[in-house]
């Protein structure tokens, strides 16, 4: 295992790594406006939320309570399924 130390390390240096890209990010905002409308925008942001909640969520409700990890992935799928018109708005309000 990872001692504490270096283990703080690798945070440490993941969470500049992240603030770098989002200031280069910034900077070039001619690029981030024509990022805006892109389908990997939105393919990426669904990827980090799919993940967090199966990282934080899915793991640990599956550990201790067996079945009752369905929701985290089923509500994701019911929104898209069903939820496609709202998705829509939200969207148009957002540009």
């Amino acid at each position: 295992m990872f001692s504490v130390w270096t283990l703080a390390g690798f945070a440490l240096a993941y969470t500049c790594l992240l603030f770098g890209i989002a200031w280069y990010g910034d900077r070039r905002s001619v690029l981030s406006q024509q990022a805006l409308g892109s389908p990997w925008l939105y393919s990426l942001t669904l990827a980090v939320y799919c993940t967090s909640w199966t990282f934080f969520g899915a793991v640990g409700q599956a550990a201790n309570f067996g079945w009752d990890f369905l929701p985290i992935y089923i509500g994701p799928m019911l929104v898209f399924i069903i939820g496609t018109p709202m998705l829509f708005k939200i969207i148009a309000i957002s540009k």
